[in-house]
């Protein structure tokens, strides 16, 4: 069934909104990839705030022309059966949640991705912050390195007292 004009203006309008509100929108080919598992991607997308939306490309085309930041990206690798990942929160998490779908998901290919700033990144680009720890892992990783030191510091002035009660257990059982 054919799109109304309305009805494409406002998935225009929808598109335009969550590409101005997205940190990192990655664009991906589908290819073979069935309804079922495109509507699990979707779920598993919605535990790091990312939507997940399949949408004309030339309506995506359009949203893209009506925001004045991402008016010069280059739309011309738009084509074929295209999904959108966007998230407002975090720039890495669209490209984890489809990395991560991608391993069960063989058909799923990277396209690229569109910065919040309208820079077009490219496949290996995309590839490479899934790679990266999730703001999770680097957060309780920083609180590991600043507990570092302080537990390193108790440590050795436990490692003092310690010995300290060592010495004092070693001469009471000489004593007697």
């Amino acid at each position: 069934m054919a799109l109304t004009k309305d009805k494409k203006q406002e998935i225009v309008a929808e598109v335009a909104n969550l590409l101005s509100a997205s940190k990192m929108t990655v664009i991906a080919a589908y290819p073979g990839t069935t309804v079922q598992a495109i509507q699990q991607l979707r779920r598993s997308g919605k535990a790091t705030n990312t939507q997940v939306r399949v949408v004309k490309n030339r309506l995506v085309i359009k949203a893209l022309q009506q925001i004045e930041h991402l008016k010069g990206v280059d739309t011309s690798s738009l084509a074929g059966q295209l999904l959108y990942a966007f998230n407002p929160e975090d720039e890495v998490a669209p490209a984890q949640t489809l990395a991560q779908f991608a391993k069960s998901n063989n058909s799923l290919q990277f396209i690229g991705a569109i910065s919040a700033d309208g820079s077009l990144l490219s496949t290996d680009d995309v590839k490479a912050l899934a790679a990266l720890p999730s703001k999770e892992q680097l957060r309780a990783q920083l609180l590991g390195t600043i507990a570092a030191p302080l537990s390193g510091f108790t440590r050795v002035l436990s490692g003092n007292l310690r010995g300290l009660l060592y010495v004092l257990q070693a001469k009471a059982e000489i004593s007697q």
